[in-house]
């Protein structure tokens, strides 16, 4: 059984859209490539972490304004819990596992849960990383 998985953002529209992000290791071309077996929630590589992220929400320091974040400085913060500002004014503590050249997933805290999830780089305003 696959965890529930959250909305994916888009870069055209800052409201959250009616796809869903696809599961891993169900669809008809098998697992993606370099997650081993069929479970892709193996502990260090890609799954959630083991426990909800830190209690106290760090201050924001700083705005990338209209910029996008850039792929090069949020890669640092993969398989950490990192906490993510966006345009729009939601937070929210996030889990990065995978950064592309435009987008970033990962899992994102609910409150209760970890859920999967992907954003588009310039929906980030800011982030910061433990």
């Amino acid at each position: 059984m696959y965890p529930e998985y959250e909305y994916f953002y888009y870069p055209m529209e800052e409201r959250q859209l009616g796809q869903f992000f696809p599961p891993f290791g169900g669809g008809p071309m098998g697992p993606p490539p370099g997650v081993p077996g069929t479970s892709p929630y193996t502990p260090g590589q890609g799954g959630p972490p083991s426990a909800p992220p830190p209690s106290a929400v760090p201050m924001q320091t700083q705005q990338a304004g209209t910029f996008a974040v850039d792929p090069g400085s949020i890669r640092g913060c993969l398989f950490r819990y990192t906490y993510v500002w966006l345009n729009n004014g939601r937070q929210f503590w996030f889990y990065p596992t995978f950064v592309g050249r435009r987008s970033v997933s990962g899992w994102r805290w609910n409150g209760f849960r970890w859920l999967y999830f992907g954003i588009d780089l310039r929906q980030i305003s800011s982030f910061t990383c433990f």
